[in-house]
């Protein structure tokens, strides 16, 4: 009994592609992140504690809301 395995991968246009939406997602939730911890970390303690928020919680914030793009 003979097996064939194929082997084929995509062309470079479509790797090319698919690096380009990669990197395009990519700094997209870079943005997102940025622009998140930049804005909680302008504001002020009090402001911080009225929205239930402490500062060492920030950065996992912006994580999670550049990850749930």
């Amino acid at each position: 009994m003979a097996y064939t395995t194929d082997t084929r991968s995509a062309g470079l246009g479509q790797r090319i592609a698919a690096l380009r939406a990669s990197l395009a997602d990519r700094a997209a939730k870079s943005k997102i992140y940025r622009s998140t911890y930049n804005e909680l970390q302008a504001l002020t303690d009090r402001d911080l504690a009225d929205l239930g928020i402490s500062r060492s919680m920030i950065k996992r914030i912006a994580i999670e809301a550049s990850e749930a793009k």
